[in-house]
């Protein structure tokens, strides 16, 4: 499994949104398993105490739970709570820089909604 990582931001950060992404997107469901530390090492030829580390938060921000003897599983209510966070994260925080790009640019916000992504990724390379 090749994975290409960003250098501006540490490893273990991006395997945890990583993580979060499967959550939001239904891959990943309450009670499900987690993949074992040795194996998203291995998959990722990444250091297995970083796949710990990012582990480590998901455990902290109570949205997996350790079952000693069986490994990390997502836990009840944490799409829900990440679909919360995420929401509050994005009107706080980039939102207002997005609007502000948008007003900058001189954008139609009611037109940008109503074009298919396809158009405006067209219309934007001619």
């Amino acid at each position: 499994m090749s994975v290409t990582w960003n250098d501006s931001v540490p490893i273990y950060r991006q395997l945890r949104e990583r993580v979060v992404a499967m959550i939001l997107d239904g891959a990943l469901n309450e009670g499900d398993a987690l993949p074992s530390v040795r194996q998203v090492a291995a998959d990722y030829q990444i250091n297995p105490l970083t796949v710990s580390k990012a582990y480590q938060e998901l455990v902290d921000e109570q949205l997996v739970e350790k079952r000693r003897g069986l490994g990390m599983f997502v836990t009840d209510g944490a799409r829900e709570a990440l679909f919360k966070s995420e929401r509050e994260h994005f009107l706080r925080e980039e939102w207002p820089r997005l609007r502000a790009r948008i007003e900058r640019m001189g954008l139609d916000l009611q037109k940008l909604l109503a074009t298919p992504p396809a158009q405006a990724s067209d219309k934007r390379e001619s």
